[in-house]
């Protein structure tokens, strides 16, 4: 109470200003007037009464609240606020808010939430957590499997459940898969937003690694397959984090419902095929969403068309096509080997390092993310797609590399493994086609031996067999030191209707 009547002393007697005064005596400016304010509804002065005690004053300035009865306040209804406190922008101060412009005798803000906590804490432990509505999808394979019997064979396979969970609605979604790999774990995602019609904001996996290559605290890795299927649906991809099953809380009691509510209830069913299994599944999770809620009012279907379903993104208009990313580098014939098979890409990136997205009937070739070459996929391998704008043109920056300069290089060695550079370079549609096979030949040399190497040419031109592999073969088996064949061989002419000469590639 001394403080207070110095305030209002050097206030009133003083005539200081509220700056100076808070300066004088080492209080907060605001402190100041709030005492100026409280001694002024109590309409008192300076000096004070002498009669007034530090009681009395004390009593003047900070009377007690108002003591209204409980009975006379309106209890909220609290499971309707939890609700309402799921949707977008909605507080705990916005809720107080409406509920106090309709009771004149309202709890105050810090009683409501008191309340509203020790309600909370009487609930399930999956309710604590308050998600916004079509914020966060929660996604996990279930530990137990659905066997699965082949009809013909009776082999057993073991089914993966893939469940997915809403946040705000913990409205499920469940099928069974062949396996958890990168094909299934994505055709889930692609069917799970089908069931909901729409996408959320952010997706919570496990990081299991058909989603995540390298798990981190802080930045994980993601798959790029699943990094792909991301950006085609415009949400974002957030793992738990690893040992914390509390990040992914929805997802292991949903797993957990999924394994009551659906798996036990299927245990003595004979399934012969993952669709039949999937009917059944459809079923029951059909009725687990409009099975009422125990504590909440409505069920799991209620809640989402009420919260998650009106904030969920669109689909896009095409559905996800499940592709495969490979860094792969260009080779000095400008094609890079995808599955065996070569495909063509404009010659100037020649050594550099692209990424490959393999889908099921294409491949496109990126560099520095930006797409620069597309092909139909092929499965015949040792193969070239070749695409003639990807040639350079009189190889104005590709001189280093031509036929000539092959044969050139493979005439090092000999006449005979030169015969064959050509004969290779001569039986493509294009020369560069063969440029792989010529340096895999010219390199036997360092393994075998440039005589070796010679006489297995000689014998692959006699046998009509001018490829790298039936070389190899020859040098590896062995053919090429018997030398009787060879002399009867090398008394032969060197005549091959595939060899053009050098001056062809002048």
């Amino acid at each position: 109470m001394r403080k207070i009547k110095e305030v209002l002393r050097l206030h009133f007697d003083g005539g200081l200003g509220q700056r100076t005064i808070s300066r004088c005596l080492g209080t907060s400016r605001t402190a100041v007037g709030d005492y100026l304010r409280r001694a002024a509804k109590a309409d008192l002065g300076w000096p004070l009464p002498e009669s007034l005690t530090d009681q009395d004053l004390e009593r003047r300035l900070f009377p007690p609240p108002l003591s209204i009865p409980s009975a006379e306040r309106q209890v909220p209804d609290w499971s309707h606020l939890h609700s309402e406190l799921k949707r977008k922008g909605v507080t705990l101060m916005l809720l107080w808010e409406e509920y106090q412009a309709d009771n004149p005798q309202a709890y105050r803000y810090s009683r409501f939430c008191d309340l509203y906590r020790q309600w909370r804490g009487k609930q399930k432990l999956s309710m604590r957590q308050v998600h916004k509505a079509g914020e966060k999808l929660f996604v996990d394979y279930a530990g137990q499997t659905l066997p699965i019997v082949d009809p013909h064979t009776g082999e057993i396979s073991q089914a993966q459940i893939f469940v997915a969970v809403m946040g705000a609605s913990n409205y499920t979604f469940a099928e069974a898969t062949h396996s958890q790999d990168l094909s299934d774990w994505l055709g889930s995602h692609r069917r799970s937003f089908a069931f909901f019609g729409g996408v959320p904001q952010i997706v919570v996996p496990d990081n299991l690694k058909s989603g995540v290559s390298k798990a981190c605290r802080y930045e994980p890795d993601l798959n790029p397959s699943y990094q792909d299927l991301a950006e085609h649906y415009g949400t974002a991809v957030i793992p738990a984090r690893v040992r914390k099953p509390k990040d992914k809380a929805k997802a292991e009691v949903a797993v957990q419902i999924v394994e009551r509510w659906i798996l036990a209830r299927l245990r003595n069913h004979t399934f012969f095929s993952l669709a039949e299994a999937n009917a059944a599944i459809t079923e029951l999770l059909t009725d687990l969403n409009n099975r009422p809620f125990k504590k909440l009012p409505g069920s799991r279907k209620e809640a989402f068309e009420s919260l998650d379903r009106p904030a969920l993104q669109p689909l896009p208009a095409t559905p996800y096509e499940f592709a495969r990313w490979k860094k792969v580098r260009v080779n000095i014939d400008y094609h890079v080997e995808i599955d065996g098979h070569y495909y063509s890409v404009p010659y100037q990136l020649q050594g550099k390092q692209l990424d490959t997205r393999i889908t099921a009937g294409s491949i496109e070739c990126f560099h520095q993310r930006k797409r620069v070459a597309s092909h139909p996929l092929s499965f015949s391998k040792g193969r070239h797609s070749t695409v003639a704008e990807h040639m350079p043109k009189a190889h104005q920056q590709y001189a280093s590399w031509t036929p000539q300069r092959l044969i050139n290089w493979a005439a090092q060695n000999g006449p005979q493994t030169a015969a064959l550079v050509e004969a290779i370079l001569a039986s493509r549609r294009h020369p560069q086609q063969g440029f792989r096979s010529a340096m895999g030949l010219i390199r036997l040399a360092k393994i075998y031996g440039k005589d070796r190497l010679e006489n297995a040419c000689l014998l692959a031109l006699d046998g009509q067999a001018a490829t790298y592999k039936s070389v190899k073969s020859i040098l590896k088996t062995g053919l090429d030191q018997q030398q009787p064949q060879l002399e009867q061989i090398q008394s032969i002419p060197i005549d091959h209707d595939n060899i053009r000469g050098g001056s062809y590639y002048h």
